[in-house]
């Protein structure tokens, strides 16, 4: 009898799930609470997969063999109570296609800086003639691609929703960047909770994998005393010169890996920033591991281009750069942001707040913002935290009266930054929505000056 598969979620991942299973021989029956985008709607379709949209039919759903869930959906709500007291299988859209490729994954979280280390990891490898796919929690989806492709390695960039829901996931090099505390709402707000899934990505691994981790994390550092991972590790570092491991010394990257040594200057790369130098690192120390050469590597670097809404330079108008840092949803994303400029910041902030502690920015927002705006539907947390630490704050809902504001209050050399600390879901759709709104707002300063 044919096994029964229901996908919670009809976005990339659930589609790619669903087409999967269907090439495996499963039953498969796709969920979405809300309205499939038609492009989706067009490929169920067209592959002959059952799907619903706008409800879950919970008698549809509840008589199944193994569910893969959508990673928006947290594992409290009712239906997935339902299920698991049923003893139904529930497991995220990673796991299931990790199952059914024999390729070397490597796994990248991190609460900041994932996507640009797992962009830049897949520019290096694929720069070089690797047969590679990129997926996870960008780009196509990672079990579409394993049902219609062929590749050696796959780059998956993994966040701690879809390592909520693993069980046999099984990279041969993961890479914990920094664990600091975000989605709190997700984890009971207790930071231990969200760390526990992070960790999730080396549960699988043995004495012959690798774990590239940040070695100035006190929080990482402290898990392993815990955990005495039996993984092979390497460490990254800021602060320290070390015998195996990553770290910057004099402007340099300098990566030493099994008796070998790779050196580069990071003012060469065209990401910048302290935490970029962490990135960098973390993927040139995989890019070394799966034996790029070094010349191949320098090349790779050089040529990156990252991710928009990432520290991404709109235009210079009149001496004053503005910024679009739209994916710096987080309170740790932010701290990194003003560790890339000096003085003289203006500062586009706010939104849906996870939980924040601004304590964490607070000495730099004072040595290096002039100016706050804070842009949102709910103000009061953020403009009363630094309501004594700013010079200025202004409060709007719109983002053209933001950069109004912004241009009014800075001056050649200064930076108006939109990095907002916070979620982006009470104006925009999403931080891609919020950063493309600021680039057109800063664009309209040049056409009505």
């Amino acid at each position: 009898m044919q096994k029964k598969v229901v996908i919670l979620g009809g976005g990339e991942s659930g589609t790619g799930a669903a087409i999967l299973a269907k090439s495996k021989g499963f039953d498969v029956f796709l969920s979405d609470k809300g309205q499939l985008h038609q492009k989706y709607i067009d490929v169920l379709t067209d592959q002959n997969i059952a799907f619903e949209q706008g409800q879950h039919s919970e008698n549809a759903i509840l008589e199944c063999d193994l569910v893969i869930k959508s990673p928006g959906i947290p594992d409290t709500v009712p239906l997935i109570v339902a299920l698991k007291k049923r003893g139904v299988q529930i497991i995220s859209e990673i796991e299931f296609a990790s199952r059914y490729t024999n390729a070397k994954l490597i796994a990248i979280t991190g609460s900041n800086g994932k996507t640009t280390t797992t962009l830049l990891t897949y520019h290096l490898l694929k720069n070089a003639g690797v047969n590679v796919g990129l997926a996870g929690n960008i780009g196509e989806s990672f079990a579409w691609q394993v049902a219609e492709k062929e590749f050696d390695h796959y780059v998956l960039e993994i966040s701690s929703f879809q390592l909520d829901n693993i069980i046999d996931f099984h990279p041969s090099v993961s890479v914990i960047l920094n664990i600091t505390p975000d989605h709190l709402d997700r984890y009971g707000y207790d930071f231990q909770n969200y760390i526990d899934s992070k960790f999730n990505i080396i549960r699988n691994q043995t004495a012959e994998d690798y774990l590239i981790y940040f070695e100035d994390s006190p929080e990482i550092l402290a898990e392993f005393e815990k955990r005495k991972p039996a993984v092979s590790m390497i460490g990254i570092s800021l602060n320290q010169s070390l015998k195996e491991g990553a770290y910057l010394e004099n402007g340099k990257l300098v990566v030493k890996i099994e008796g070998k040594s790779f050196e580069q200057d990071f003012s060469e790369l065209p990401i910048k920033g302290p935490h970029n130098a962490v990135n960098a690192m973390a993927a040139i120390s995989v890019a070394k591991l799966v034996g790029l050469s070094d010349e191949k590597i320098s090349e790779g670097l050089i040529s990156f281009k990252n991710a928009p809404h990432r520290l991404e330079i709109v235009e210079v108008i009149q001496g004053v750069t503005y910024v679009n840092d739209s994916k710096a949803t987080n309170v740790d994303s932010v701290f990194y942001a003003l560790g890339s400029f000096e003085k003289g910041v203006i500062l586009i902030a706010g939104g849906v707040d996870k939980g924040n502690d601004y304590s964490q920015i607070e000495e730099l927002v004072r040595n290096k913002v002039k100016g706050l705006i804070v842009l949102g539907k709910s103000v009061d947390k953020l403009r009363d935290y630094f309501s004594n630490i700013v010079p200025q704050i202004y409060t709007t809902q719109d983002i053209q009266d933001a950069v109004n504001k912004g241009k009014e209050w800075s001056e050649p050399e200064d930076i108006v930054l939109l990095s907002p600390a916070c979620a982006s879901f009470d104006l925009f759709q999403n931080y891609e929505d919020r950063g493309d709104k600021f680039k057109a707002a800063v664009r309209n300063l040049i056409s009505h000056p």
